[in-house]
């Protein structure tokens, strides 16, 4: 449990350091537009961004991808599957999502496991055993746990 909060620490610490340096370029930029002025400017529009970034990116990133979220009883073995793992993880039910489309891909989003989603696309339920989409679903909770999926989300 130490390693997970140190973990879950080291990933927040780098999520800070790299949204702290591209709003510190940004205003870099700005200055050397404008001046201060405008490095003032671009600062504000750097921190509503990392703040849109921070509360939307889960939902931008499901709209893009066309996902739509599915009841367990439409997909029954997929819940099934994911309350086993995060009950194995002690990892809160994230929501589920399928997007439809033949491609196999699958993708973890949120901005902490409490607010997390899974999306899976059709085709990789086709393509996959059980036991091959088990791996690939406890992969992408493992983003979740260490709180990769605030930085992966496209910002």
């Amino acid at each position: 449990m130490t390693t997970t909060r140190r973990s879950t620490f080291a990933a927040a610490f780098r999520t800070t350091i790299l949204l702290a340096t591209l709003t510190g370029l940004l205003v870099v930029i700005g200055f050397a537009i404008g001046g201060p002025s405008t490095a003032l400017v671009f600062l504000v529009i750097g921190a509503l961004f990392n703040l849109g970034a921070f509360w939307f990116s889960d939902r931008i990133a499901l709209k893009m991808a066309g996902a739509k979220p599915v009841a367990e009883n439409d997909a029954p073995g997929l819940y099934r599957i994911m309350r086993e793992l995060t009950t194995r993880a002690d990892l809160p039910m994230p929501k589920i999502y399928v997007i439809p489309q033949d491609q196999p891909n699958a993708f973890a989003t949120g901005r902490s496991p409490k607010r997390s989603a899974v999306a899976v696309t059709s085709g990789i339920m086709k393509l996959l055993s059980e036991d091959e989409l088990r791996g690939v679903l406890s992969h992408e909770l493992s983003h979740i746990r260490h709180h990769d999926i605030l930085v992966q989300s496209p910002t």
